[in-house]
């Protein structure tokens, strides 16, 4: 039978459970809310009217809806701590997308609908009624560059566009969906009709924005530059870890109190370096002390490349910790550890950082041709009793996690043959996107608990 920890890692487990819970209940409730304004605004009654009360109640609905996933949206973005801490990034960003692609569909259906019912239901009417509107109502100037800005930033979230884009520059381009929202809401409160005939919901709309806003420019502008102001962290050495792959030691004051756990990642602007205004996220790899902190990058994009230029001495400014890749995730004594390449990162840090006796922890590591930390691993071994299996070579498969030499037997059976327990433990995996997804299938048919999974993909 697994043993479950009885300590506080049980209790985090549950707090960010009721967290989770709450959050989804105050999602259903803003929509509820949206749609009371809707159906005491005529909505319902308007559905059994000529086809322009048809499309104007509809379009009305489509903005409301809309409109309210936006707001979670901009929430999703503010890098709130105590909602990182109950999702971790790998989870808000699915659920990023998806309400990022749902409020754009309604919001662009609001549009047509809209201006179609403006146009009387006439279709070929709709584009100089749109210019009409655009010009001539309040805010809707506004509106459609808020639009515009959503439509930019949409674009580059589609997968083919991510590929060819720098993670630098898709993360500039993505922050002005905070301008394209604050562009849309004037338009809302000087048009809508909830709005203008009830004070209240205007009241209710604009405290909601508001209070999104002040956590926005909290937890995305204040807070990291008090961080930095905060403990001076700075560049102390750049070495070589393998081909291509580079750690940076950093040193500051008081870093215990930067909240970071082994496992968790930062964002990093390296100052007085070309592009220092684009943010690079990178891992923790190895346990944060009171003075020092190290990263390791491997050089396969612009703002990593250029770590290698990087000098002592230089100041960096950090956003966050975020992730939920640490012991806070917990909920079994053993643990077992599953990285690939420079995924091996966060899980060195965990492997110095969490707490089990010799034997409770084992970590499967996957490499092509050059270990990573090999000799680190080997000291904590030998100290703490940590189980190290190397796992070398090409993969057998794109589908596949493991690599070649294991004929007739299934994923599921090899990690089993190497973690005969699993079941008794939380199992923390980093890696690129589809392994980590083959990692997790192999898992999910050994039998391993959804609660007992926990996964940190570096794709983007």
């Amino acid at each position: 039978m697994a043993a479950v920890i009885p300590s506080a890692y049980g209790r985090h487990a549950r707090r960010d459970a009721l967290t989770r819970t709450a959050l989804v209940a105050a999602l259903w409730l803003t929509l509820l809310l949206v749609a009371y304004w809707w159906a005491a605004g005529g909505g319902i009654r308007d559905l059994g009217g000529s086809l322009t009360d048809v499309l104007m109640s509809t379009g009305r609905l489509s903005g409301l809806v809309g409109s309210a996933l936006l707001l979670v949206q901009v929430l999703l973005m503010a890098r709130v701590p105590l909602i990182e801490r109950a999702y971790g990034q790998d989870r808000l960003v699915g659920i990023h997308r998806i309400v990022g692609f749902t409020s754009f569909d309604l919001i662009v259906a609001h549009v047509a609908l809209i201006t179609w019912a403006y146009a009387a239901g006439r279709l070929a009417a709709t584009p100089g009624t749109l210019w009409d509107l655009t010009w001539n109502y309040p805010g809707m100037l506004l509106a459609v560059a808020g639009t515009l800005m959503l439509v930019l930033v949409v674009a580059t979230s589609i997968r083919a566009a991510r590929r060819r884009l720098r993670y630098e520059s898709w993360h500039l381009l993505h922050l002005y969906g905070y301008l394209g929202a604050g562009l849309a809401l004037p338009h809302q409160l000087w048009t809508g009709q909830e709005f203008l005939a009830r004070p209240r919901a205007t009241w209710i709309w604009w405290a909601a924005w508001a209070m999104v806003a002040a956590l926005v420019i909290v937890y995305r502008v204040l807070a990291p530059v008090a961080r930095t102001v905060r403990h001076q962290v700075r560049v102390t050495a750049v070495v070589p870890e393998g081909p291509g792959v580079l750690s940076v030691h950093l040193s500051g004051r008081r870093l215990d109190r930067l909240g970071v756990q082994p496992g968790q990642y930062l964002t990093w602007r390296f100052l007085g370096r070309a592009g220092w205004t684009r943010a690079n996220p990178f891992s923790l790899s190895a346990a944060p002390t009171a003075h020092a902190l190290r990263i390791t990058v491997q050089r396969d994009g612009d703002g990593s490349a250029s770590v290698a230029a990087l000098r002592p001495g230089q100041r960096v400014l950090v956003e966050g910790p975020y992730g939920r890749l640490t012991s806070r995730a917990r909920t079994r004594r053993k643990v077992a550890l599953i990285g690939a390449g420079v995924g091996m990162a966060p899980l060195r840090a965990l492997a110095e950082g969490l707490d089990y006796a010799p034997g409770e922890a084992v970590l499967l590591e996957r490499y092509r041709t050059d270990r990573l930390f090999a000799h680190e691993l080997a000291r904590l071994s030998s100290a703490r009793g940590l189980h190290v299996v190397p796992l070398p070579g090409a993969r057998r498969g794109d589908g596949s996690w493991v690599g070649e030499g294991y004929d007739g037997y299934s994923d599921a059976q090899v990690l089993l043959g190497w973690v005969g327990d699993l079941v008794e433990r939380d199992v923390y995996v980093c890696g690129p996107p589809a392994w980590t997804a083959a990692v997790r299938a192999a898992a999910e048919q050994a039998g391993l608990p959804r609660e007992q999974w926990h996964e940190e993909a570096f794709g983007w």
